[in-house]
Order: C-alpha cells, then structure tokens, then sequence
C-alpha cells in the first residue's frame, strides 16, 4: 500500500505551491490595474480576493463588496485612504490625517473616486496612459503639475529657445520621427532633390500645426532646404510630448507640449510669432491661429509677410473671408483644397484614423451599431467608407443637395439630426461650421452615445453647453470623458470636441507625407515667385505641383505611368509633361 502520510505530505505541498502562484497571479492584476500606482506592491501586503485573504483566512471585510465598490481587487482595508482606493469615498474630509498630501494626490484620489462609481470596459495600462495619441508622453512624478513654461531646460547643444515637456525624452522622439521618416517617400524625396539649392534660404517661418512624427519630417525638411522656423501646436491635445524634445534637440525652436491649457497655447503660438531678433516672413497655418494672432496683436509685422499656407477647411474658410472683406494684405495658397490634400488626407486618411481613434477610446465594436455623420465632405465620405464597411448603420446629415445626392447614391440615408438622435450609437461632425451638434441633441440621446469630432474646430460639437451645474464631468481615461446627467443618463465625449483622429489616435505617415510635400511646395512657391505674380487673394496650388506631389509617390507603388505620343498630346492639347487636367476637373 502507498504510505499514507507521504501522500498528504505531497498533497500539501501541491496545495502550498497553487496558493503561492495564485498570490503571484493576483499581485500581477493588481500591478496591472495600479496605473494611479498608489497601491503597496511589498512582498507581504495581503491582497485580498473574492471576499478572501489570499493569506488563507477567511475574514469577512467591514467595507462594501466589490461589486458595489467596481473594483475587482480590493486592497486591505486597514490601509489609509490614499493608499485603499476602496476607502476613498468614505474618508472623512474633517480628518487631516486622511486627507491628500498634495495636489497630484488629490488629483489621482479624484480619479481612484471616479472609478468608484464607474468601472471602464478596460483597466489595462492603456486605460490610463496617453497612448491615444500613439505617443509614449513619460510623466514622472517629478513633474506632476509643473507647467513647462516654469521650467529652464537646454539640450545637449546648450541650446534653450524652445518650450517641451521634457527635452530628456528627445531619444525615443527621434526613433518615432525616424520610423515615420520611412513611411513618407515624398517628402524625403522632395528634400533629398532639393536640399542642395537651399530654395527657403533666407525665409523665416512661422508654424502652426500638430506636432507628431510627421509633421517633425515636414519642420526638419524645411530646415534642410535652407528655412529658419519657429513651430507652435495648433491643438493641444494632439501633441507628442517625446517628438517635440526631438525637435527641440536639433536646435529648433518648438513651443509645444500635449494639453495645454488655452492660455498655454496662445501663449505658444506668440512665442512664435514674436521674439527678439525675429521677423518672420511667412506662415505655415492649420486652421488660422498665428494668421489670427498675427493679424490683431501684430499688424505691423503681419504686413511684413510674404505669403501665408493654409491647410484646414478652417482656416481656408476664414481666409476667403478676409479676402471677400478686402483685409487680406498678403497672398495665401489654399492648401486643403489642392487634390492630394482633398483626395488623399481628407479622404483616405480619415477612412482609416476614425477607426483607429474610436477603437484606441472606447473599445466599441462598429458592427450594428447606429452612426450619424455630420457632413458629407470629403472627411465625411471617408468616414461613412470605413464605418459602412465595419457593419455600421450610417446615417448622414447634409445642408448641400450634391453632396446628399452623393450620399443616397453611395448607400446613406441623408436626415436630419431630429430625426436620429434618440437611437444613434455614435455621432461625429465633419463639416467645419460651429453649433452643429448642439445641447437639446445630447440631452436626447441615448445612454452611452459616443460623440466625436473629425472637423479641424472644436466649435462643431457645443461643449460649453455640457457645463452646468446639473451636469457632471467624469474622465474614464485619457481623451475620454462622460458627461452624466441627474437621471444617471450619460455620453461618451471624446477630445473634448476637439479633433478626434489627432487627439486619439494618429494618422497613416503616407498621407501626411501627400500634405507635407504640398505644403512645402507652397512654401517654396510663395517665397520665391517675383513680384507682382500673386496680389492679395487665396490661391489654389498650381495643377503642375500638385502633379508633382503625386509623382513623388508613385515609386513606392512600383507604379508606371504611360507617356503620350507628340501625336496624342497634339489631339488633347497637352503639354507631355503637364499639366494633364484643367483646374475645374474634379478628381
């Protein structure tokens, strides 16, 4: 017969070696779910789970029950309250002993109370990081809550004019910006043939644009052609903290760091626009914030300009404006609506980043879910494309009847937003207006309602209407807020209004590559065109540039284009090398 007591022995130790993995597995979900990382991680805390002492007894808890609490893991309840996030709610604000010793605790024991109430579909690290923007932003608790502008920083050059979260992360930016480098053919191409002529020799621009690895290889192409820049973001959430440090370490003056406040941002921006020694003489825009500054706060130095390039539907818009109202003194090329912009970022980059940026936020599955976009433009086909395509049930609204004929055309049932809102699943604006979605909408729509903006304004979506007493701010994770309502109805708001693809997501290097290279066109364009050859008027980007672009790009696809014979081009009435359309042709 076995012996006996050898066989509980071994079963003991069987048991023993199981207790000991469990409490290695639960550590692990408990490190996994401490992004606040307030919870003890010593080799002898007694987490507790299931209502158990990992420890093996059996001692019922004095607090609520994790299902009340939205927690799957509780921590001993003997802790303080800032380290038991499960106490939080219930410390008295009298005791000072349990209060948060500083802001950065009150700000993470404000959040640790949110999700009190509130559990996110997902606690894994990128609940709560600012990967949303596909950027790695180290924070450390160091600088929690010190502004960059309090701070003196210099790269390793000794260099200092420039304002970054944290010049220490210039490593990592580099390695981004190297990456996008390899998947934007044109724009290195076009610095490559053009770097030798230096042709923005002598031009000083200013910038105002997103600051990620894409935009770094148009900022450190135009510096390579000769250019001396100053760069400002034109969305404050859109901005990679660690590609800004990289920017600045090539001794490039960059004033940006993701989310800032409004005063940060303008503030940025001036920095640009005015500073000792420095009279720019051209504007790289995105969406007409330095034109904006520009123009009020410094009319005298806005006449010194040579040209402006725009390239938001904003910004275009309020460009004709100024031009319709005769206080346009300068020429400015219209980027957005050159036909690489238009067709390729407008369209087939939005197809592919609303996807991305609405799955980085919210984890929604688009399958049968009920879809209004706002705006059939070329932003909004591309995102009606993508969503159709994923199962989605897309509803358009639309205020131009060729644009909703195309809509109908294309499977879309044009409406009105009253006539949808009560059942939609997601909305998105795309149409470049302001008050589009307004609060009497939100107050309709249903629990959960993901709400978004793809226009370059954060005017689309009425965000000012969502603050009121009666209503209540809750952030799930980063760019990610719900706003709820007494009746406990809330939605999820993301960016908060503000550009959504930038914000939560990135956007395919490809496309930016397209823009990148048009607008360094436009610049080298309007620098150097004599004078006389553009009055104070909004110009489109020549037809022969924009083929140019186009052709910048086509050896990545290993494509080959087919040349027309002398007879050919006789017939057409072409030139062989171009331009091969006339500029009312629509792609």
């Amino acid at each position: 017969l076995p012996n006996v007591r050898q066989l509980a022995l071994d079963a003991e130790a069987t048991t023993h070696r199981l207790n000991m993995a469990d409490v290695a597995d639960t550590r692990f979900e408990v490190e996994l779910q401490d992004s606040a990382g307030l919870l003890s991680k010593q080799a002898g805390s007694p987490y507790i789970r299931d209502r158990k002492m990992i420890d093996g007894s059996s001692k019922p808890r004095n607090d609520e029950t994790e299902q009340q609490r939205g927690f799957a893991l509780n921590l001993n309840p003997n802790l303080s309250p800032t380290q038991n996030p499960n106490r939080m709610e219930s410390a008295s604000t009298d005791d000072a002993s349990s209060a948060p010793k500083n802001d950065r605790e009150s700000k993470l024991a404000g959040g640790m109370k949110a999700r009190g109430r509130y559990r996110s579909r997902s606690l894994s690290a990128s609940s709560t990081d600012s990967y949303s923007s596909a950027s790695y932003t180290d924070t450390s608790s160091d600088e929690e809550g010190v502004s960059p502008r309090e701070k003196v920083q210099k790269n390793s050059k000794g260099f200092s004019e420039f304002c970054v979260k944290n010049i220490s992360q210039a490593a990592f930016g580099r390695r981004e910006i190297e990456i996008a480098e390899q998947e934007m053919p044109g724009i290195m191409a076009l610095r490559k043939r053009a770097e030798q002529d230096k042709p923005l020799q002598g031009a000083k621009i200013v910038g105002c644009t997103h600051i990620n690895a894409q935009t770094a290889v148009l900022i450190e192409t135009l510096v390579a052609l000769g250019a001396s820049v100053r760069w400002a973001p034109c969305n404050i959430y859109s901005t990679q903290n660690e590609v800004a440090a990289a920017v600045a370490e090539a001794d490039i003056s960059v004033f940006a760091w993701k989310g800032e406040s409004e005063d940060d941002f303008w503030w940025c921006i001036d920095r640009c626009v005015h500073s000792e020694n420095w009279q720019p003489n051209i504007i790289l825009d995105d969406g007409w914030d330095a034109t904006h500054l520009m123009l009020k706060k410094y009319p005298a130095m806005f006449k010194m300009i040579k040209g402006i390039v725009e390239e938001s539907v904003t910004g275009v818009h309020r460009l004709y404006q100024l031009s319709k109202s005769g206080k346009l003194t300068v020429p400015a090329i219209n980027v957005n609506d050159s036909v690489t912009k238009t067709k390729f970022d407008n369209l087939y980059s939005c197809r592919e980043s609303i996807l991305d940026a609405l799955k980085r936020s919210t984890d929604v599955m688009f399958g049968g879910k009920q879809v209004l976009v706002c705006g059939y433009g070329e932003v909004g086909k591309g995102c009606c494309s993508a969503l159709k395509g994923m199962g989605a049930v897309v509803y358009v609204t639309e205020i131009d009847p060729i644009c909703a004929l195309q809509a109908c055309m294309d499977g879309f049932r044009v409406v009105k937003i009253n006539e949808v809102v009560l059942n939609i699943d997601i909305l998105i604006t795309a149409t470049g207006n302001k008050n589009v979605v307004l609060r009497e909408h939100m107050d309709k729509m249903k629990n959960s309602c993901i709400v978004c903006n793809m226009g370059h304004s954060n005017t689309e979506i009425d965000v000012q209407s969502l603050l009121t007493p009666d209503l209540a701010w809750e952030k799930v994770r980063s760019q990610v807020d719900h706003i709820i309502w007494p009746d406990g109805k809330r939605i999820v708001l993301l960016a908060e209004g503000r550009l959504v693809n930038l914000s939560c997501s990135s956007i395919p290097s490809f496309v930016v590559s397209i823009t990148a290279a048009a607008q360094a066109l436009a610049l080298i364009e309007l620098y150097n065109a004599p004078h006389g050859r553009y009055k104070s008027d909004v110009y489109l980007l020549p037809k022969k540039m924009d083929e140019y672009v186009a052709s910048l790009h086509l050896p990545t696809f290993d494509a080959h284009l087919t040349e027309l014979t002398d007879d050919q081009a006789k017939y057409m009435g072409l030139n062989k090398a171009g331009p091969f359309k006339p500029n009312y042709y629509r792609y």
